[in-house]
């Protein structure tokens, strides 16, 4: 099983810097570009099927990156960016260890949610629950998928590849329709390639 995780094209709140979570955001047009950029590279790679977070930037991303082939794609929730609750809208701090954002960057797990919110580890439950069905579905065992989805989302779904869990970021968010590839072979998984860009 080959898996293409790839990251949502930009959105005009990620131009902004504004925090997204699961705010329904389109793709802008530089998004629009960079997803079509990298189908135009991937249109090689014999995707059997595409899963998406039903968020309408990452499906838009996942048709975008297919390249226009008549391959089928599915959402599942699990794969959705982290909830930030009350904090959607506001501006992204990276800066400002008083604010209550600054953690989420700079230390991840100990990230507090804001109301109606997800922590961290809400993420790494549910990526993982969506991650270890998927790998163990013996009819697909040797398919091509894509996954399209979002920053954090991408970060908890490789948490269950990465030998190293201590650090969430591994370097930092995943760029704009970078793409991590993932081989599965007999239950073990590993990287191939670590935020790729093809822009």
């Amino acid at each position: 099983m080959l898996l293409y995780l790839i990251r949502h094209g930009e959105t005009p709140w990620n131009a902004m810097m504004k925090i997204q979570g699961v705010v329904d955001i389109p793709l802008n047009e530089k998004g629009i570009e960079l997803a079509r950029i990298t189908g135009e590279k991937l249109l090689d790679v014999p995707f059997d099927f595409a899963i998406s977070s039903p968020l309408q930037r990452a499906y838009k991303t996942a048709e975008l990156a297919l390249g226009g082939r008549d391959i089928p794609i599915y959402t599942d929730d699990r794969i959705q960016e982290i909830d930030f609750g009350e904090l959607e809208g506001t501006a992204v701090v990276k800066t400002d260890p008083t604010h209550p954002f600054y953690k989420f960057f700079n230390d991840a797990y100990n990230f507090q949610p804001a109301k109606h919110g997800e922590s961290i580890f809400d993420v790494c439950a549910r990526t993982k629950e969506f991650y270890d069905e998927l790998i163990a579905r013996p009819e697909i065992q040797d398919k091509t998928i894509l996954i399209a989805t979002h920053g954090c989302a991408v970060r908890g779904i490789l948490h269950n590849v990465y030998e190293d869990t201590t650090d969430y970021w591994h370097g930092g968010v995943c760029p704009n329709c970078g793409v991590n590839i993932v081989e599965v072979k007999d239950g073990k998984s590993v990287l191939l390639a670590d935020d790729k860009v093809y822009y």
